[in-house]
């Protein structure tokens, strides 16, 4: 009984929110490359000559490799006996592939044009190493991000309300990641910082793309350096099963018995408690409803709102068009990030305003569901715009749709970031505070319930990765029966929300929490 009191005491004591700050920073540097992925490279994989419908199965590879390695990282981690702790050589592995990946993606052109490609066309070599970069950053994504909210939940201990904050500021440099991506994503003459990135098989685009990367790898690895340095994570061994300055805390009749990942896994799955598949039922519904917009925000932009084309067909006064698209859209996702960083800071005082988080996460779906409608709207202006209007002078240069439409189609960028704020935190410190307040027979560690949640984000990645394009095409094309259908989703979303998803207990201790920091 005295061991048993013991291990409750350290699970309970939290570190400071100065080391919390500092492990939250790292989003800074995951979020500055996913910003660019989302606002640079759907585009930039039509331009290698990729046509849109088949466009959405690069991104298979995210929730493929997420649905694997996500889980497979947190049970490793929660098991973990590093002198270095259990999550920090998981995230140091992580920022080391990012920085590969992100090499093999910026140099996809000059590599497969070295190799044949032609410079005109289907760039299949390049599309080859594109594909490979890609893989390797969405594994490395993965390795990363979930140590990182693992080692969070570990820091905040059994309170709640740090934990809450701990998501919170993790969701808040996310946006300072999106605002630097986007900002760069946005700005056209960025290449000129590093003349080297512009070749022969890399235009401008292209140049901007490169150098973006190269940036995005110098932030994470300075802010990776400074976290890892700064909090002092203490090994753990399966003997001890918790550090206390280094004594062992568990009974010596009390061995570990190890069991084998996927069967863990399963029996997570299989003891989950009904709080907790309420939550992923919910995510699972959010996540439909996010990703067609997060994958084509910017092409519709430059499609449907500017009229533009891209792909190998394309006229050069298209492709100048759609980049022009693009580049509004990269701008909107920018005032979108800004809007979630400060989001991010008010969901306490929110939550308490509105009745709980529970109901704050579906009021903000609802949100989310007519900005989703609204675009079919502002391309109905749009399009309506080019028909009776004059669009090219006479030096055939396509005019860009009215100012009013594309404030519109801003406005909804913007908007959007209200919602976002609420899907990067709360679900996260909900599974954290759920894995928390189970019974310690069906709770798993911090590292696997954040893995199962990941589930319910990657599954509906695979269904709008393997369908967004074709389900486009059988409506005629472009990017809005995706969009409708994310707004139905997210309705049906907000409602189980605010109907169904419990709002998490009180201040109650927790046994099954991780090691000691210092």
């Amino acid at each position: 009984m005295e061991v048993e009191s013991a291990r409750v005491t350290t699970a309970e004591v939290a570190s400071p929110l100065r080391k919390i700050i500092s492990v939250a920073s790292i989003a800074a540097g995951i979020q500055f490359g996913w910003a660019l992925q989302l606002s640079l490279l759907t585009p930039y994989v039509q331009l290698l000559g990729i046509p849109h419908q088949w466009s959405s199965l690069i991104w298979l590879c995210g929730p493929v490799s997420g649905m694997i390695v996500q889980p497979v990282v947190g049970y490793h981690s929660d098991n973990c006996t590093s002198r270095f702790g259990r999550r920090k050589p998981f995230i140091a592995a992580g920022a080391v592939l990012v920085a590969i990946a992100v090499f093999l993606i910026g140099y996809a052109a000059d590599f497969g044009y070295l190799m044949g490609d032609p410079k005109q066309g289907i760039k299949t070599r390049a599309i080859a190493f594109f594909v490979l970069g890609f893989w390797i950053l969405d594994v490395a994504n993965n390795t990363l991000q979930g140590p990182c909210r693992a080692l969070l939940a570990d820091l905040s201990g059994s309170e709640h309300k740090k934990t809450r904050t701990a998501n919170a500021f993790f969701s808040f440099f996310m946006a300072v990641g999106n605002v630097l991506g986007y900002a760069a994503g946005s700005y056209t003459n960025l290449f000129h910082m590093l003349p080297f990135t512009s070749t022969k098989s890399c235009d401008l685009y292209c140049a901007n793309l490169k150098t973006c990367f190269f940036i995005s790898i110098a932030l994470l690895l300075t802010v990776t350096i400074i976290a890892l340095s700064y909090v002092k994570e203490k090994p753990w061994s399966p003997e001890q099963g918790k550090t206390v300055d280094g004594d062992e805390i568990t009974d010596a009749n009390d061995k570990p018995t190890k069991i084998p990942f996927f069967l863990e896994i399963f029996t997570a799955l299989k003891n989950l408690e009904r709080p907790m598949w309420i939550l992923l039922m919910v995510t699972a519904l959010n996540w439909l409803a996010w990703f067609p917009f997060l994958l084509f925000d910017t092409d519709w932009m430059g499609k449907e709102v500017y009229g533009g084309t891209s792909g190998s067909n394309a006229t050069a006064e298209q492709l100048r068009v759609y980049d022009k698209g693009v580049r509004a859209g990269a701008l909107g996702l920018m005032l979108n990030a800004i809007v979630l960083g400060i989001t991010s800071l008010a969901i306490e005082p929110l939550a308490r305003w509105i009745g709980g988080v529970q109901r704050l996460w579906g009021f903000v779906n609802f949100i989310l569901a007519i900005c989703l409608a609204m675009t079919v709207l502002v391309t109905k202006l749009a399009e309506a715009h080019r028909r009776n209007d004059v669009i090219m002078n006479a030096n055939g240069h396509l005019f860009p749709p009215p100012s009013g439409i594309k404030a519109g189609a801003l406005a909804i960028f913007t908007i959007l970031g209200i919602p976002q704020a609420i899907t990067f935190s709360v679900p996260f410190a909900l599974a954290s505070i759920f894995c928390k307040t189970s019974g310690s027979d069906s709770s798993a560690g911090q590292g696997l319930s954040l893995g199962v949640l990941n589930l319910a984000i990657v599954v509906p990645q695979m269904v709008v990765s393997l369908l967004g394009g074709p389900f486009d095409a059988l409506f005629g094309g472009g990017n809005l029966p995706a969009f409708v259908f994310g707004a139905v989703a997210a309705a049906v979303s907000g409602t189980v929300a605010i109907t169904m998803l419990p709002s998490p207990p009180p201040g109650v201790s927790t046994k099954a929490v991780a090691g000691g920091f210092h």
